[in-house]
C-alpha cells in the first residue's frame, strides 16, 4: 500500500483493511456511505472526529487500495 497522511493499515485493526487513521472506520465502509448518496460534508457532520480531507482521501484513492 502506497503512502496516505489520513490512511493506514494495521493487521491487528479489522483485519488490516486500511482504514482511516486513529480510528475504525474502513475505506470500505466511506464508500459504502458514498455509494449511499452521502457527502464528506455529510459524513463529517454526521461523525465530528474524523476530518474533511480523511474522507476525501479515502475517497480519491479508494481504487488504489
Amino acid at each position: 500500500m502506497q503512502s496516505f497522511q489520513h490512511i493506514t493499515a494495521d493487521p491487528d485493526i479489522l483485519g488490516g483493511k486500511p482504514c482511516l487513521k486513529g480510528t475504525r472506520i474502513s475505506v470500505e465502509l466511506v464508500m459504502e456511505w458514498v455509494a449511499s448518496g452521502a457527502t464528506p460534508d455529510v459524513i463529517v457532520a454526521k461523525y465530528p472526529h474524523l476530518s474533511k480531507e480523511a474522507v476525501q482521501e479515502a475517497i480519491r484513492n479508494a481504487t488504489d487500495l
